[in-house]
């Protein structure tokens, strides 16, 4: 079994772009006022939506990896 992944994003931030579509669509999908949702909250983690994620023009998605501990950020990457 792979990682887990939670996904989320800050819709005060998202520009509805739709890279993050373009990307991943199976990732993401946009609503009536073009905001991003992911089309799970928790997803295994993909390649396409880490891409998704790195891609967008204002880092407005965030990507959690679950575990048996804490929560480890994948993107952003922690400073």
């Amino acid at each position: 079994m792979g990682d887990r992944w939670h996904v989320e994003v800050d819709r005060r931030v998202c520009i509805g772009s739709a890279m993050c579509v373009n990307h991943a669509p199976d990732g993401f999908r946009l609503d009536a006022a073009r905001q991003s949702h992911p089309q799970a909250a928790e997803s295994d983690a993909d390649e396409k939506v880490l891409a998704a994620a790195e891609g967008c023009p204002v880092e407005a998605i965030a990507i959690t990896l679950l575990g048996g501990g804490e929560p480890v950020q994948v993107f952003p990457p922690e400073d």
